[in-house]
């Protein structure tokens, strides 16, 4: 028998079931599969006395990719009840092969996440290739789904309530060797030619031991790991565990709080119940907006930058192998600790030697507490420090396929520093600069050869933040952006790309927040107010504490560069009233920021951080009504409105590197799915309504043009 998505056939008294989308490079379970595993079920069951055993086996270079997610993008709530029937039915048939009395062998051969993994869960025992870089597990939760194929009622029978948590709640995934160790896998081999032949061998192995046709937890006087919820021990920790997950997810996705709800709820009853329940829960999420904002950004939108959609083609790939840095401090320090610890050579250039190696002992300092935790060998680790020579002589850097300038941000600074190091470079080498403001091509100006010039902007602290946005200058060529594109990739970090403003992209939207943050607080709302709700909209934290991170002083000082800048262009600079705060805030009051001892919150030794108290008596006016919905918008749709300038500016020109940027970039919560998405999630007619609404309150900040609309409704994406 072959289907479209399934070949079955029978060899020697055993049934093979393998799994073979056309036109795929992947199995998933699309409508097509789901009728085709009807029809394979039904003759499964119809040839059950001419077979003793039963292999489920691919035909790709993995097992099974999962669900269809494009599916699920076109979804309504409307869709909920066919959802479940749908849901109930690929479960119906999984349980007709799994309880037909014969010994059931997963041979798998690569990855196998989500659905796929229970589609491997269906055998009885599961034989893998024992290959690093497989991966097994349940990613739902990352996607604002759970797993709905019977994942967490075999996962939580399998390994108990408590132990089970880490891969339904956090979506852990796991190698071929530690599923061996959990029990999920029961035999490990070299190759893919070993596992028909093992998985055949079992199966005669096996023949008239009924055991071997069951799961543990079909099996008689079956009893869950660590007991029930209703075993003391368990039910004290299900007391906290809502509460603790509150803490995580403060309410903005329900993809945890619902698998945590199947798993408790399920281990009461029995497993098919258990199964149905685990159904309804996935059936609302699926029709949920925040699940579909996640897989738009986090499988999507993210794959579509790790394809490469955003780089030049025709660019041969490209791995740069000496590298020189130029300023020692946060930035630099940290990009040298990213280059080493990817086999790259880095050379950290400062004004001394002495600050060049403070630079490196950062790096230092990073895998010492790796070697610590036994992460990491002494060996390893000085390998790793032998990539970076610190100097305070520009002719180390002789030969670099490349050189990052990292210095203060200060024009004429970086001016003389690539002018310094620019002839350093190998032939054919580029130059970047890790401005996170001033316009590359202004400072391309600097350069000998600005084709050849781009700006590369890391975020802090590097070594732990994933995203880099690359911004093309006027004109910076093709190979140049091809080039840092892979770089980043090099690194292992995540980039979008970007053309040339003031700001960029993440600068100056994150601009938007901060600068949001302090206009309320000079309208006289109180801070406590505008911190909390920037939190409960799901921010990283509120726009006060964020500024005293990133020091005031900067902004004040990208403010006054700015001003010379329109200065010079004979224009004007109109500062908004949360510039203007900040600017009082240092010049008035001497708060620059934590760096400095204090900005809007003081922090006092050992102690936790705390509001200015003079806040409030500086700012806050009693008489002034406001509104928290408003409040919680402004910290959105400010950054949205930026955003979506971005694209019809041409700033941006994707949709996807604006949901990532500002996702990994600035903490965009990740429950809309990114900035732009927060956008399409409600419509661009409706968004464009509230904005204009609040632009009327509010000011101009939150004014859509029709161009801006328009550019919207360009690049909506259709699934």
């Amino acid at each position: 028998m072959k289907l479209k998505t399934i070949q079955y056939g029978i060899q020697d008294g055993i049934a093979v079931i393998t799994f073979d989308e056309e036109n795929s490079p992947v199995n998933t379970m699309c409508l097509q599969w789901q009728d085709d595993l009807d029809a394979v079920a039904a003759q499964v069951a119809k040839d059950k006395d001419a077979i003793r055993g039963i292999i489920l086996a691919s035909a790709k270079s993995t097992f099974f990719a999962g669900a269809d997610l494009k599916g699920v993008m076109r979804m309504k709530p409307e869709d909920a009840k066919r959802v479940y029937v749908e849901i109930e039915r690929i479960k119906k048939n999984f349980r007709i092969i799994e309880t037909l009395g014969k010994p059931v062998v997963s041979c798998l051969n690569g990855t196998a996440l989500g659905g796929g993994w229970e589609v491997a869960l269906v055998g009885h025992h599961r034989i893998a290739v024992n290959n690093p870089k497989t991966q097994f597990g349940l990613p739902e939760v990352t996607l604002g789904l759970i797993p709905g194929g019977g994942g967490i009622t075999k996962m939580t029978r399998q390994l108990g309530l408590m132990a089970a948590q880490p891969y339904l709640l956090e979506s852990k995934l796991f190698g071929p060797a530690e599923a061996q160790k959990l029990g999920f896998v029961h035999a490990l081999v070299d190759s893919d030619a070993e596992l028909m032949p093992a998985a055949r061998a079992w199966i005669d192995s096996v023949q008239g031991n009924a055991e071997a046709c069951q799961h543990i937890w079909d099996r008689k006087g079956y009893k869950m790991p660590g007991g029930t919820p209703s075993s003391p021990a368990i039910a004290q920790g299900l007391v906290v565990a809502p509460a603790m997950l509150k803490k995580t997810t403060r309410g903005l996705y329900p993809a945890p709080e619902a698998a945590l709800c199947a798993m408790v709820e399920g281990a009461q009853v029995d497993f098919d119940t258990a199964m149905r329940i685990e159904s309804r829960y996935l059936a609302g999420l699926m029709v949920n907006p925040v699940a579909k904002n996640m897989i738009n950004t986090f499988f999507f939108n993210l794959n579509a930058i790790k394809s490469g959609q955003s780089r030049p083609k025709d660019v041969p790939r490209y791995k740069p192998k000496k590298v020189g840095i130029l300023g020692a401090g946060m930035m630099g320090a940290g990009i040298a600790y990213s280059q080493a610890s990817r086999g790259i050579a880095s050379v950290l250039k400062d004004v001394s030697l002495e600050k060049a190696e403070h630079g490196k002992a950062y790096s230092a300092k990073l895998t010492q507490a790796r070697v610590d935790k036994g992460r990491m060998g002494p060996h390893d680790q000085a390998e790793l420090l032998g990539r970076i020579t610190p100097t305070a002589s520009a002719a180390d850097l002789q030969g670099s396929d490349l050189i990052i300038e990292a210095v203060f941000e200060n024009r004429e600074l970086k001016a003389k520093v690539t002018q310094e190091a620019e002839p350093m470079l190998a032939p054919g080498g580029f130059f970047a600069s890790n401005t996170s403001t001033l316009p590359i091509s202004g400072l391309a100006t600097a350069s000998a050869n600005p084709a050849k010039f781009i700006g590369i902007h890391f975020f802090s602290p590097v070594d732990k933040m994933k995203l880099v946005e690359i911004i093309r200058g006027k004109q910076t060529d093709d190979e140049t952006v091809a080039r840092a594109f892979d770089y980043v990739q090099s690194l292992g970090k995540i980039p979008i790309v970007v053309n040339d403003s003031r700001g960029f992209y993440t600068s100056r939207t994150f601009g938007t927040f901060v600068m949001e943050g302090a206009a309320m607080l000079d309208e006289g709302i109180p801070a406590p107010v505008i911190e909390n709700a920037a939190m409960q909209v799901g921010m990283p934290v509120g726009p006060l504490a964020v500024i005293d991170e990133t020091s005031l002083s900067l902004s004040v000082h990208v403010m006054e560069q700015t001003r010379a800048d329109f200065a010079a262009e004979g224009k004007a600079y109109t500062a908004t009233a949360g510039e203007l705060l900040v600017e009082r805030m240092v010049k008035e009051f001497k708060r620059a920021g934590r760096a400095a001892g204090g900005g809007f919150y003081d922090y006092p030794e050992g102690q936790k951080k705390r509001l200015w108290p003079e806040l409030k008596t500086r700012f806050e006016k009693p008489g002034v009504a406001w509104n928290l919905q408003d409040v919680k918008d402004r910290i959105l749709y400010r950054q949205a409105v930026e955003t979506a300038r971005c694209l019809s500016e041409g700033v941006l020109t994707t949709v996807h590197d604006g949901n990532i940027g500002s996702i990994f970039g600035i903490g965009f919560p990740a429950w809309t799915g990114g900035a732009l998405q927060f956008i399409y999630s409600q419509g661009v007619d409706a968004f464009a309504q509230r904005a204009a609404e609040l632009a009327a309150k509010y000011g101009a900040g939150f004014a859509l043009t029709p161009e801006v609309i328009d550019a919207l409704k360009k690049h909506q994406p259709v699934y």
